[in-house]
């Protein structure tokens, strides 16, 4: 992280301190099971994607024609989605006038061609609107599963040459009945202005997301292991030395960038066998 982005982010911090969330208006929302276990940071390439966290077990599966979502595109979609959810207390939400302002609300830039923002956010809206998630929690004791769709219904009426352009059709999403009923009983709150400071890196999304919702309940000292780790944030490396290596360094300068505009992530500290988890408060008090 260099020394122009580092400042970037200390004075975000800042601006995070001087007003509470609420009366600024950024409060948002994830949903939990999706900070519990995480979607993938790269294309994994395949039809399925698994994550591991303790005794909860993920599965994500795309459509095949357009494939499995990944990295920072579909995690800042489902912030705004779960927050709208949440806000408008409906299943049915309204993407924006335009691309360019719904692009806006996600802290993106509208850019064109084969790389750009327009098509890399339009591809993996498809990916994740089209995905179904299942999760698995299971111990000696008992068994639990739940399965759901994203999107029950989507509409993508925008046009990407013109991105400022208002359509006579409203671009929608209809979130699946089990999903939207999962984000409204269960949100996590979240800083929308940490959430689009940290827009650049998944793992540091998934990070800050994770650490507000453990320190939400966290009342001692706990060491996570690094496998349990790994297989949580970082399915991507190699089960390998080198492997966890990397994963540990890239996790290090990742939190880094999450304490800054997280004070309370600070308490994070290397363990004899992973990370140590001191008792902070959580970014966001729920009231």
């Amino acid at each position: 992280m260099n020394q122009e982005n580092i400042e970037k982010l200390i004075n975000q911090a800042l601006s995070l301190e001087e007003e509470e969330v609420r009366k600024a208006g950024a409060l948002g929302y994830m949903a939990r099971v999706l900070t519990q276990a995480t979607i993938p940071h790269s294309n994994p390439g395949a039809p399925v994607f698994t994550r591991t966290n303790g005794n909860l077990s993920l599965a994500i599966s795309g459509h095949p024609k357009v494939g499995l979502p990944y990295g920072i595109y579909p995690r800042l979609l489902l912030s705004w989605l779960v927050t709208e959810a949440v806000r408008t207390k409906s299943s049915e939400l309204i993407l924006g006038a335009s691309l360019s302002q719904f692009m806006s609300e996600l802290a993106l830039l509208p850019t064109g061609g084969r790389w750009g923002t327009i098509t890399r956010l339009r591809d993996q809206m498809k990916r994740l609107f089209s995905a179904s998630i299942s999760c698995i929690y299971e111990n000696d004791l008992v068994s639990h599963g739940i399965g759901f769709n994203v999107a029950k219904e989507y509409h993508l009426w925008w046009d990407p040459k013109r991105p400022e352009q208002a359509n006579l059709w409203q671009s929608t999403v209809t979130l699946g009945t089990d999903f939207f009923n999962e984000i409204i009983d269960r949100p996590i709150p979240i800083d929308m202005r940490a959430v689009k400071a940290l827009k650049t890196s998944s793992m540091a999304l998934d990070l800050y997301c994770w650490l507000t919702y453990r320190f939400s309940y966290l009342r001692r000292k706990t060491e996570i292991p690094w496998l349990l780790l790994q297989s949580q944030f970082g399915s991507d490396y190699a089960n390998t030395k080198q492997g966890r290596y990397e994963f540990k360094r890239k996790l290090f300068n990742q939190l880094k960038k999450v304490a800054i505009v997280y004070q309370g992530a600070s308490g994070v500290q290397e363990g004899k066998y992973g990370l140590v988890l001191m008792p902070s408060v959580s970014h966001i008090i729920s009231s």
